[in-house]
C-alpha cells in the first residue's frame, strides 16, 4: 500500500481527543466509535452557535476564520430566503505535508460525521456532503461511515482531483456543483448561496478537523473544551509532522505546546530550518523554532503561521535553496492561472528559483525573486500567491546564508535529497538541451509565459515547470525549435520517495 493511501500513524501529547481510541483501533467504526465517544447531545441552533462561541472555534484548514460567525451568516441567509443551507466537510487535503485530515477521515469518520450532524441537525440543513480528494482513504472510509449510522438528512462523498487547489473553499464548491475545480475568479461568501454555494443554497463549509472539534466541544461543554489549551485559544490541535524517510505522523497536542516538544516527542531536530503551516505557512530559524508556541497568537508573534499544522523540520544534510525551489515550482504549477499574480508572477518567482539555486543567477536573480512574489501578493483572485510569497520569501530569510552562496556563484555544495514532500509526479517541466540550443529566441516568443531569454536570446533556465493552463504553450515551443532543443518531461519521484 502506498503512503499516499495508508491510513497516518497518530501520537498524542496531552489528553487524546480527536485520536482517542486509535491507540487501540486502526479505524473506528460504528461501535468502536461509541465505545470510545461518548452519545453526542443534542443541540438547538441557539446552544449550538453559543457553544461554538463560547470556545472560540476557529477553521482547521488553515485560515482561521470563527466558525460560529460563519454558521450565523448561514442561519441568517437561509432565514431570510426561506431556504435550507447545505452542510460541506472539506476533506480534500492537497498539501502533500499536511495529513491530518486524511487521518480524520480514514481512521476517525465518524467524529467528523458527529460535528457535520450535529450542525445539520440544528441548522435544518438539506443535505449533508463531504469532499475527499480522488484515490485517498477517504474515499473508502466515509461512504462506509455513512452506510452505518443514521442521518438527519441526505448525505453524500463528493471525489475530486488530488490538486493543490482542490482544497479551496470555492473550488471545492464549484467541484461538488459539477463545475471545474478551480477557485471562482469573483470572491463572494457561500454562506450567501447563489453562485457561491452548492445548489445555490447557502452553505457552510469547513475542514474535517473543525467539525471533528465542534463534536468534542459539543461533549464536554466550554469548560471541559477549554480545560487544556491556552486562554485564547482553548483545546488541542492536530498536527501533521513530516519525518525523514518515515510517513507523516499525526500528533494531537494542547494549543500553545512548544514546537520543541513535539518534534523531541517525534524524534526530531530543528535543523537548519523549521516550516509550520505547510506550503502556505512560514519558515523558523532554528533557535526561534524550539520555543515557538503552536497557537495562532503564538507563531504570529514570531513571525509565522500556524496554518493547516504541516510541520517540516529541515535536516543539515540537504540544500535549502534547491528544496524550496522545487516547492515553488510544484506551487507554480498547481495554481489555477486565472489571475495576474498566478499565471505570470509564480511561474517567473519560480523559474528565477531555479536559477538562483544553479547558481547562474546570481543577485540578479534573487531580487527578481523578491520582486515578484512582492507583487504578487495581495493581488490575486484567492490567498494562493500570498501562501506561496510567505513560503518562498520566509525561507530566504531563515536560509539566507545559502542563498548568499548561491547567489555568489559556487553554492552550498549541498545536494537537493527532496526531503519537503511532493506528489509522486512532480508536474510537467519544460526541459532545453543546451548541446543543441542555438539561441534563436523562438520559444520565448511561442510561449512567453514559461520562457524567460537572457540578453544573447538563450533561455535562462534549462528546466521550466509547466503548469496545466500552459501546456499549449510549451507542446507549441517544443514542436517548432529549429534547433530540436526542447523537450517536454515529467519526472519520476526522486529517491523512490512514496509521499
Amino acid at each position: 500500500m502506498s503512503a499516499r493511501l495508508e491510513p497516518p500513524q497518530v501520537r498524542g501529547l496531552g489528553p487524546a481527543r480527536l485520536i482517542a481510541g486509535l491507540d487501540r483501533f486502526q479505524r473506528l467504526d460504528l461501535a468502536a466509535h461509541t465505545r470510545v465517544h461518548p452519545p453526542l447531545p443534542h443541540a438547538t441552533r441557539d446552544t449550538l452557535l453559543d457553544l461554538a462561541e463560547r470556545v472560540d472555534l476557529r477553521g482547521r484548514g488553515g485560515a482561521g476564520f470563527p466558525f460560529a460567525r460563519k454558521a450565523r451568516a448561514v442561519v441568517a441567509v437561509a432565514d431570510r430566503t426561506g431556504t435550507r443551507p447545505v452542510i460541506v466537510v472539506n476533506g480534500a487535503e492537497g498539501e502533500p505535508p499536511s495529513a491530518k485530515d486524511r487521518m480524520l477521515l480514514a481512521r476517525a469518520p465518524h467524529l467528523v460525521l458527529d460535528g457535520a450532524c450535529l450542525a445539520a441537525a440544528a441548522f435544518g440543513a438539506e443535505e449533508i456532503v463531504i469532499g475527499v480528494a480522488a484515490g485517498s482513504p477517504g474515499e473508502v472510509s466515509i461512504p462506509a461511515a455513512l452506510d452505518e449510522r443514521d442521518l438527519p438528512c441526505p448525505a453524500r462523498t463528493v471525489c475530486l482531483p488530488e490538486r493543490f487547489v482542490a482544497g479551496e473553499s470555492g473550488a471545492l464548491i464549484r467541484g461538488v456543483n459539477g463545475l471545474p475545480v478551480l477557485p471562482p475568479t469573483v470572491k463572494a461568501r457561500a454562506a450567501d448561496g447563489g453562485t457561491a454555494g452548492v445548489r445555490r443554497r447557502p452553505t457552510l463549509l469547513s475542514n474535517a478537523e473543525t467539525w471533528a472539534q465542534l463534536a468534542v466541544a459539543a461533549r464536554l461543554g466550554p469548560a471541559g473544551y477549554a480545560a487544556v489549551g491556552t486562554t485564547t485559544e482553548p483545546g488541542t490541535v492536530l498536527l501533521t509532522v513530516n519525518r525523514p524517510e518515515a510517513g507523516p505522523l499525526v500528533v494531537e497536542a494542547p494549543s500553545g505546546t512548544r514546537l520543541g516538544e513535539v518534534l523531541d516527542a517525534c524524534g526530531l531536530l530543528p535543523g537548519d530550518g523549521v516550516l509550520v503551516g505547510g506550503y502556505h505557512g512560514g519558515w523558523l530559524n532554528p533557535v526561534d523554532a524550539v520555543g515557538a508556541p503552536l497557537s495562532r497568537t503564538g507563531l504570529a508573534e514570531r513571525g509565522g503561521t500556524l496554518g493547516a499544522g504541516a510541520i517540516v523540520a529541515l535536516p543539515a544534510a540537504t540544500c535549502p535553496l534547491g528544496e524550496i525551489s522545487r516547492v515553488a515550482a510544484w506551487l507554480a504549477s498547481e495554481s489555477a492561472g486565472q489571475c495576474g499574480p498566478c499565471k505570470r508572477g509564480l511561474p517567473d518567482a519560480a523559474e528565477a528559483l531555479t536559477t538562483l539555486t544553479t547558481g547562474a543567477g546570481g543577485p540578479a536573480a534573487l531580487e527578481d525573486v523578491r520582486r515578484t512574489l512582492g507583487g504578487a501578493r495581495g493581488s490575486g483572485a484567492c490567498s494562493h500567491p500570498d501562501g506561496t510569497a510567505r513560503f518562498v520569501l520566509s525561507a530566504l530569510d531563515v536560509f539566507a546564508r545559502d542563498v548568499e552562496a548561491h547567489a555568489a556563484g559556487p553554492g552550498c555544495g549541498r545536494p537537493v535529497l527532496g526531503l519537503l514532500p511532493l506528489p509522486h509526479h512532480e508536474g510537467t517541466r519544460l526541459e532545453v538541451d543546451w548541446s543543441r540550443c542555438a539561441g534563436h529566441g523562438l520559444c520565448g516568443v511561442l510561449a512567453p509565459g514559461l520562457v524567460r531569454l537572457g540578453p544573447h536570446g538563450f533561455p535562462l533556465s534549462t528546466s521550466i515547470p509547466v503548469a496545466p493552463w500552459q501546456e499549449h504553450d510549451a507542446r507549441r515551443a517544443v514542436n517548432q525549435c529549429p534547433a530540436l532543443a526542447l523537450r517536454t518531461h515529467r519526472p519520476k519521484r526522486m529517491h523512490g520517495r512514496s509521499r
